[in-house]
């Protein structure tokens, strides 16, 4: 039977007519507001990741039960290299993976394996370092200002020009380590290089050179991380750059002294971030938001109370099914220290950054910054204007997704809403900043205008 507005008027008062509307509007919003994330279309999901300290969100969000607390059934599996481990994303192998901030936008754009990848979620800052082998030091420390009979940090690629120079003019190549073409770790060995005066190279993948070493004064080439202490013992390569723990492991084992952090290179650089296909978030909305939700805990454990828990985990990441290095190598850095040449260990509280400072938080201003290495190397061969880096960034940061795992988390009372961007203001890009080593000034708006500062380095309509 309808009951119309009239019947309503004549059991109760106006007054109270208005007040019950009034309540069931207020009800309406507060359901609108404390709306939870759907239940997980995928419950049951494999994640890939590389042995490397950066790895650790995912297995603090797997030991933690924070993945359990979702309705998340996680295996973790170690893989081969970063080309495997893209293809298993790809492929559908794995459901999504611990990656290399370069390969969403690289396979998105086309350079490699062509793939739409999408990230809505950073997984640390900093986190690599460069080393060289004990000769190469040796002929170094010259070039090196000394104070209480210690470098003074930053070293500049500057100390180690004559150095290349020399094997140039001997006819001898002066070989360099770095873990895959689209690696932060090229583009920051690169930066470095190019900072002092030497040349690492160009691609040319339409005409088919995928080497980067055209024109090179140095010459780089791909390491699997765990393999590089063995590669520069065994001489094949002079140094490299690599995560931890991997810098330090040359240390113990005494074969070689990491000169400089990318803390020092870009202050707070972004480092790995979790990838997944376009069609799996798509396909699994919820499980995607679940997903992100977890790793976000699992951040924020990891840097709670001044990294308080770091000590625990060290302990879970030296188990051989995560990186499987000693614990005391992993502590090295994992614990606010790093050690340069034997002895000279040095307070660096933010070489390993999980969630303070936004660290989890998918920037555009990051992604383009990749994009203009890319360019400047020649990977992107062809010169865009600044809306096409815009573009491109959207398509593959995924800052939405990351907004709606967060706010679930606020309203929960889980984390606060100060450990996060303002959602109702942010704009996806970071303030210029000019913290580089070179002193450089990078505004994620203006990516050509970046490009035009260096001396070394594609600009505008340069081709190789």
């Amino acid at each position: 039977m309808m009951i119309t507005v009239d019947q309503i008027a004549r059991s109760f008062s106006l007054k109270q007519v208005m007040l019950a509307l009034a309540l069931s509007m207020s009800l309406l919003t507060l359901t609108v507001v404390q709306a939870d994330i759907g239940a997980p279309e995928k419950e049951e999901l494999k994640f890939g990741f590389i042995k490397l300290t950066d790895m650790a969100p995912l297995a603090i969000a797997y030991e933690k039960g924070f993945f359990e607390d979702e309705g998340l059934y996680v295996t973790l599996e170690a893989q081969a290299n970063w080309k495997v481990l893209l293809d298993g994303v790809i492929d559908g192998q794995l459901d999504g993976a611990h990656m290399l901030a370069g390969q969403p936008l690289a396979a998105t754009i086309g350079f490699g394996t062509k793939a739409h990848i999408v990230t809505p979620f950073s997984m640390d800052l900093n986190g690599n370092g460069i080393t060289v082998s004990n000769t190469i030091w040796e002929q170094m420390k010259p070039n090196i200002p000394m104070q209480d009979g210690k470098p003074v940090h930053p070293i500049k690629a500057d100390a180690l020009k004559p150095i290349v120079e020399k094997y140039k003019a001997e006819g001898k190549p002066f070989n360099m380590g770095m873990v895959f073409p689209v690696s932060t770790h090229n583009y920051e060995l690169r930066y470095w290089l190019a900072a002092g005066g030497i040349h690492p190279g160009f691609y040319d993948p339409k005409n088919g050179d995928i080497k980067g070493q055209l024109k090179a004064d140095a010459l780089l080439s791909v390491t699997p991380p765990p393999q590089m202490p063995a590669t520069l013992e065994a001489g094949t390569i002079y140094g490299y750059c690599v995560g931890e723990p991997w810098n330090q492991q040359a240390v113990f084992k005494g074969i070689g002294v990491p000169v400089i952090t990318d803390y020092e290179i870009w202050k707070d650089n972004p480092e790995k971030v979790f990838g997944l296909t376009d069609e799996f978030t798509k396909k699994y909305p919820n499980t995607t938001a679940r997903i992100v939700k977890a790793l976000i805990r699992a951040g924020h454990w990891l840097d709670e109370n001044n990294n308080a828990n770091r000590a625990e985990a060290v302990k879970i990441l030296a188990k051989s099914e995560y990186v499987g290095a000693d614990a005391e190598v992993i502590a090295n850095s994992m614990t606010g220290t790093f050690e340069y040449e034997k002895g000279d260990k040095r307070e660096v509280p933010d070489f390993n950054v999980f969630f303070r400072y936004n660290a989890t938080y998918p920037y555009y201003s990051d992604a383009i910054w990749y994009l203009t290495q890319m360019r400047r190397w020649g990977q992107i061969a062809e010169a865009h204007d600044d809306a096409w880096y815009e573009q491109t960034a959207k398509s593959v940061y995924r800052p939405d997704i990351y907004a709606i795992a967060a706010k679930e988390l606020i309203e929960k009372g889980t984390l606060k809403a100060e450990d996060f961007p303002n959602f109702a203001t942010e704009t996806g890009y970071k303030p210029a900043t000019n913290a580089f080593i070179d002193g450089k000034t990078y505004d994620g708006r203006k990516p050509n205008e970046y490009l035009e500062q260096f001396d070394i380095g594609l600009k505008k309509d340069e081709k190789i």
